[in-house]
């Protein structure tokens, strides 16, 4: 039995026939493994940034909702993380703003986010107001998380922030309503 499998490698071994498919297999499947990477990381950061929204139109629905409570900002930034179905160490990763703005001279929120930098002491919350009866608010959650496939393809470049972390931004607005 063994000397007919040696046999039959040897067949094997000096066939040359499929050696231009071995060579187009060779240069391909790299090529095969990082489409599958890049899907794979597209699709962890879209289910992260589809989690990240719900969790803040949630607790902007609670807060129109319920406009006779004061929340504080942990308290906002706890409900989010309950709603956005299980985000990797939400509460210290996440940074929250809320700002009010007049719609008459309406300047919109700073071009970047402020996010957390884990290593680095928290610097104070940057806008937080609950605003008046019929102001516009804009809410803005900036979440950072460490990519599912950090060291290769999509996950390299979504990571490129600092420590290797991605950020990602979502943003809400409601108006207060009369109490």
């Amino acid at each position: 039995m063994i000397t007919h499998i040696k046999n039959r490698l040897n067949r094997f071994r000096k066939e040359d026939a499929g050696a231009v498919y071995t060579l187009e297999f060779a240069v391909l499947l790299p090529l095969l493994f990082m489409a599958l990477f890049f899907g794979v990381e597209l699709t962890t950061h879209a289910n992260r940034q589809f989690q990240l929204d719900r969790g803040l139109e949630v607790t902007t629905r609670i807060i129109r909702l319920n406009t006779a409570i004061e929340y504080t900002h942990d308290e906002l930034k706890q409900t989010i993380c309950a709603n956005t179905g299980g985000l990797e160490d939400c509460e210290s990763n996440m940074r929250l703003e809320l700002l009010t703005e007049d719609l008459r001279n309406y300047t919109g929120l700073p071009a970047r986010a402020d996010c957390t930098n884990s290593p680095v002491t928290v610097t104070p919350v940057r806008g937080w107001s609950l605003g008046e009866q019929h102001e516009l608010m804009l809410m803005r959650a900036c979440y950072e998380y460490t990519p599912f496939l950090a060291s290769i393809g999509l996950g390299k470049l979504l990571g490129s922030g600092e420590n290797g972390k991605g950020e990602m931004v979502a943003i809400s607005a409601f108006v207060q309503e009369p109490r």
